[in-house]
């Protein structure tokens, strides 16, 4: 059994053999709801910069500044980046807000484009296939056959996290296993969830697998011995590795590299040989 062309083996030693339990990131990983998050996110913190007159350098060089910022965190409760953004603005001179009223700003602005997915999901313009990372549902499905109980962290607001799963017809593979802050609780952490699901199921940290696209949930899967697949997902609709994603994701420890789940019946046969 070859591993599929379109997976990149970072780590030629990963660990291959059955895994006892998988978890999951949602955003990026499973959901592409909230694509496009980034842009939303940084052009609100350049526009609460320029109203202070706090860009100093090329605008260009500022927000590749804070996109360093805002990807490094990704995975993290979203107040985490407004924590940081706020360190930025007293950084530079000026007066931050409140990070939670800079997460309020941030979520009204990206709720406008996301209620207008669901609305079109809901009304089945749209197919919930065309909003996740391609073949999520297959690689769901392998999972649960091969008898791995499924777990999802998620940075993103438990209350939006819960619809989305149903939205997405993704509820009847990951059940009740669905964790994320609720009401933002910023000392959420994907740690938490990882060391509760091998304690609750009693197996090894080398028998944890986990898809992310983000750095945390990359760290926190090699942290506890397991094997870490770096989703490098592109928008909805492009296929092919997001480069940005994948320098990321191998900086942050990832074993092996994947698109989408296209392959994910190779890759995973692959990993169990």
């Amino acid at each position: 059994m070859q591993l599929p062309s379109s997976a990149e083996l970072i780590n030629p030693a990963v660990r291959r053999g059955a895994f006892r339990v998988a978890l999951f990131d949602f955003d990026g990983t499973l959901s592409l709801i909230r694509e496009g998050w980034p842009r939303v996110m940084i052009d609100l913190m350049l526009d609460r910069l320029r109203e202070q007159r706090l860009i100093t350098e090329p605008e260009a060089q500022c927000a590749a500044h804070i996109e360093s910022f805002v990807m490094a965190l990704n995975g993290h409760p979203t107040v985490r980046q407004m924590e940081r953004f706020a360190v930025e603005v007293t950084e530079r001179g000026g007066t931050p807000a409140e990070p939670t009223a800079y997460l309020q700003q941030y979520i009204d602005r990206l709720m406008s484009v996301v209620h207008g997915r669901w609305d079109a999901i809901e009304s089945r313009r749209a197919h919930p296939h065309e909003w996740v990372v391609p073949n999520a549902h297959g690689i769901l499905g392998n999972l649960q056959e091969r008898g791995v109980p499924l777990f999802v962290a998620s940075g993103t607001d438990l209350a939006h996290v819960s619809r989305e799963v149903e939205l997405l017809e993704l509820l009847p593979h990951v059940g009740g296993r669905v964790h994320a802050p609720k009401d933002n609780d910023a000392t959420f952490r994907k740690r938490d969830v990882i060391e509760r699901a091998v304690r609750e199921l009693a197996v090894r940290g080398d028998e944890l697998i986990g898809f992310g696209d983000g750095v945390v949930e990359t760290q926190e899967v090699k942290r506890a011995g397991g094997v870490a697949v770096g989703v490098a997902s592109s928008e909805a609709g492009v296929r092919g590795v997001n480069a940005t994603k994948r320098e990321t994701l191998i900086a942050a420890g990832a074993d092996i590299i994947i698109p989408d789940y296209e392959h994910a019946n190779e890759l995973l046969a692959w990993l169990w040989n």
